[in-house]
């Protein structure tokens, strides 16, 4: 079970990275060219955020349930803080992607309520953008590569 909920939590990783860019790239061009907001600027609004959502939810179940990184750090929560792998799964990793998640979810809320579609695609820009950031950076990279 470990491995499989790890697998579609990498594989998500990728789409949302994907889809992320797609969307800030998209609302860059709008923003820019002062489009009207479309349909399809909303549905990829909807989709990124829903796909962060199934993210966290897979994350949640590994590091409550299955994952023995997070199995080992909750034994011994003081030594763990002095393992720099254990700290990074634990805390480092687990609270960037909750913010990303929380930016994304009130820059999806406030472009909502926004008005005009300048309004709508500079808040998604800013919200969105951060959001990618603190993902890139909460990736376990050296895990990736190697």
């Amino acid at each position: 079970m470990y491995t499989g909920l790890l697998h579609l939590h990498n594989s998500l990783r990728w789409l949302i990275l994907l889809v992320a860019l797609v969307t800030l790239v998209k609302y860059f061009m709008g923003w820019f060219s002062q489009k009207g907001w479309m349909k399809s600027d909303n549905i990829l609004g909807i989709l990124f955020t829903a796909i962060i959502d199934i993210q966290l939810i897979v994350g949640l179940v590994l590091y409550f349930g299955y994952s023995p990184i997070t199995k080992a750090a909750f034994q011994d929560f003081g030594a763990a803080m002095k393992n720099a792998d254990l700290r990074f799964y634990a805390v480092e990793h687990f609270i960037m992607m909750l913010i990303a998640l929380a930016l994304v979810h009130i820059g999806r809320s406030k472009t909502k309520k926004a008005i005009s579609a300048r309004r709508k695609f500079g808040l998604s820009l800013v919200f969105f953008g951060i959001a990618y950031i603190i993902i890139l950076a909460a990736i376990p990279w050296s895990r990736v590569i190697a």
